[in-house]
């Protein structure tokens, strides 16, 4: 980890929102050549979230996980002094963060976007920190949210069975070293494999009339499952054992695995190569699928509602996805 720590930092809430309509494997099913048991036994997932209404969109989302957190520890709005949304799916290009900030009533709180698709919350939850470490700012609102139903093609079956729709928050808080909680941290990016999986631009072939200007548009999700499966099966179990030799830490000393919710198999090869059990992944995929940015606080969320993760319990987060980006992060709940 490299940061000048004058204190640490600490998660003292959490909080999820996620759309009302749920969409099984067999909904699906009716518009591509799919099934049930196809998409379950390739991919874990049984069912996802989409926000289907018009009158709603990412911030309504992200508003109610933030609040719920807020609730939570009855944090007042104004003490946060920032607020991070991690997010590829903006319902506004300039960002949205500044939405989140107005309507919870953060008046004191700076806010931005941050993207960095399913590795953004794991990126976002690092940089938060080190606004806490340097003393810089003592309250932060970490949102992941995205809505990636907007960017499927939905007659391509590689992708359309895998996302799903959330938000999920977590409020850090600056704390003495002795009772820091974020005890390390490896981030990772390799941009030549960058086409494996994006929402691409695509330019126009015809320009305007007049300015010669060429113009264009965003296209769908595209990805390469094969490859995005290798990368995640080999680089994320590295990334894990750096943080955990740099804390002289042993894989038995984990209490759980947090991971981003891609794929069932995913997950249970990235344990199955630092010899976990799969009784310590955290995971509830099944229900939501891929919510991207979301996925690993609303895994959290779920977890701590569910009295899983008990005080002092050793959680390695790690993110992958979209750069190709990468990164883990070991707590101390």
């Amino acid at each position: 980890m490299k940061s000048f720590m004058i204190q640490g930092a600490k998660i003292l809430a959490t909080g999820s929102a996620i759309p009302s309509s749920s969409t099984t494997n067999h909904d699906i099913s009716t518009i591509v050549q799919t099934s049930d048991e196809w998409i379950f036994t390739r991919t874990g997932i049984k069912e996802r979230r989409l926000l289907k209404g018009v009158d709603q969109s990412i911030i309504d989302l992200a508003v109610s996980a933030s609040k719920k957190a807020l609730d939570k520890i009855a944090m007042h709005p104004s003490q946060l002094d920032l607020v991070i949304l991690a997010t590829s799916s903006p319902d506004d290009l300039f960002g949205s963060a500044s939405k989140i900030q107005s309507k919870i009533g953060a008046s004191n709180a700076v806010a931005f976007d941050l993207t960095a698709a399913c590795s953004g919350f794991v990126l976002s939850l690092v940089t938060a920190s080190q606004f806490l470490y340097t003393g810089a700012y003592r309250n932060i609102l970490v949102v992941g949210a995205d809505t990636l139903s907007k960017w499927i093609d939905w007659s391509d079956r590689s992708t359309c069975i895998l996302f799903g729709d959330a938000a999920a928050a977590v409020i850090l808080q600056s704390c003495s070293i002795v009772d820091n909680s974020v005890l390390t941290f490896q981030l990772n990016s390799d941009g030549n494999y960058a086409n494996h999986l994006s929402i691409a631009y695509e330019t126009d072939i015809i320009p305007h009339p007049k300015l010669n200007l060429h113009q264009g548009y965003f296209k769908y999700i595209s990805m390469n499952g094969k490859e995005v499966y290798k990368f995640a099966v080999f680089q994320v179990p590295l990334s894990i054992l750096k943080c955990l030799n740099s804390l002289n830490m042993s894989i038995e000393e984990v209490d759980w695995l947090l991971l981003h919710q891609a794929n069932e198999r995913i997950l249970n090869a990235i344990a199955e190569k630092l010899s976990i059990s799969s009784k310590k992944i955290i995971s509830n995929l099944c229900k939501y699928g891929n919510t991207s940015a979301a996925s690993i606080p609303l895994a959290l969320d779920e977890a701590i509602k569910q009295n899983k993760i008990l005080s002092n319990d050793i959680i390695v987060i790690a993110g992958f996805g979209a750069g190709l980006t990468w990164g883990t992060v070991v707590l101390r709940w």
